[in-house]
């Protein structure tokens, strides 16, 4: 295969399945773009459900996938941070955009710079690649207006007298919300199941609480209290029938911001009292590109050097090759606790 042959694992149609790994058209850059080469992909719950449902993609045949890392291949006209050879992992856009060279199960990716990030020397590719979506999803509940409007997160952040909840610590998005809301020296209340009570605190949260407990929504509202902080809102990153109830709960019992984000859309019978959001992870390129370029530009690269920002939750490889991405599909259908499914290339 030349360096410059492309091939992709295609969604043939609504619902297909398994997916057909077939040459593709090489993408090229657009002004703001950088052409990656993958090495690595990650599977989101997001591209099983698609697959499954048929939702979100109009046209087929298409490609899936959020989450690569790699080596820039080519930049485009406008791009200033990259060069050709640089690794980076990338947020890529094609459930935005509706176009597959925009897609990361594929050998070559276009990707918006303003979602790109270095990775530094110490971190593979392979471990890199869990956090670009969560990275996007975690970010534009966290600090877009309307959501939670934390303050944006720095290398030293100042304490901001805060505290949220985040629902679902040990998922993707819910171990990268931690992470930048800790980073934004907001102080963390987190559900888990108790072997993951471990993994929660190393995240930097402040208190675990086992979401399994009758008294779940008492246990947080008193977590909440006792760090004397301002009560400034949940992140929902499971968004279940079950995980809105509670947190709608924990946002009427605490006392402070009614603000809710979450990663699915908020059913239509949630109370009017409270503000509820459904976040979509590409708003922080386009409307909201303030949040892009202070987290994604201004603080991942340190941060992810620093360790600031780690690779988590680890990545569980099932297999090699574009061949392995209906099996990754699979295996993060059937679930994972505190791992995210990763393809190498």
């Amino acid at each position: 295969m030349s360096d410059n042959a492309n091939k992709a694992a295609w969604i043939t149609e609504a619902k297909a399945t398994p997916l057909k790994v077939d040459t593709a058209p090489m993408p090229s850059a657009g002004a703001d773009e950088v052409v990656i080469k993958n090495k690595a992909l990650a599977v989101n719950p997001v591209d099983w459900k698609i697959q499954d449902s048929g939702m979100f993609i109009q046209n087929y045949p298409n490609v899936l996938g959020t989450d690569v890392a790699g080596e820039i291949h080519e930049v485009g006209s406008n791009v200033k941070n990259f060069k050709k050879g640089d690794r980076v992992l990338s947020h890529c856009i094609g459930l935005g955009t509706g176009k597959p060279q925009n897609a990361g199960f594929q050998l070559f990716t276009a990707c918006p710079e303003i979602l790109t990030s270095k990775i530094p020397k110490q971190i593979s590719c392979t471990e890199a690649v869990v956090l670009p979506l969560a990275i996007s999803t975690a970010s534009a509940g966290l600090y877009q207006k309307g959501y939670l409007e934390l303050p944006y997160p720095t290398a030293s952040p100042k304490s901001s007298g805060k505290v949220i909840l985040v629902w679902g610590g040990s998922s993707s998005v819910g171990s990268t919300a931690i992470q930048l809301a800790v980073a934004s020296g907001v102080q963390v209340i987190t559900t888990a199941s108790k072997h993951n009570h471990e993994y929660c605190s190393k995240l930097g949260a402040e208190a675990v609480i086992d979401y399994n407990s009758s008294s779940v929504v008492d246990d947080i509202v008193s977590a909440i209290k006792d760090t004397g902080a301002e009560f400034a809102g949940v992140y929902d990153s499971i968004s279940h029938p079950e995980t809105f109830k509670h947190c709608f709960e924990v946002l009427q019992k605490a006392g402070g911001s009614k603000n809710m984000a979450t990663v699915l859309p908020p059913p239509q019978d949630k109370p009017s009292d409270l503000n509820v959001q459904g976040v979509f992870a590409i708003t922080i390129a386009n409307q909201h590109k303030e949040v892009g370029d202070a987290v994604w530009q201004k603080f991942v690269p340190g941060a992810i050097q620093s360790g600031d920002l780690k690779c988590l939750p680890e990545p569980l490889v099932v297999g090699q090759g574009l061949e392995s991405v209906q099996k990754g599909l699979d295996k993060s259908k059937a679930g994972v606790s505190a791992k995210k499914v990763v393809i190498e290339l």
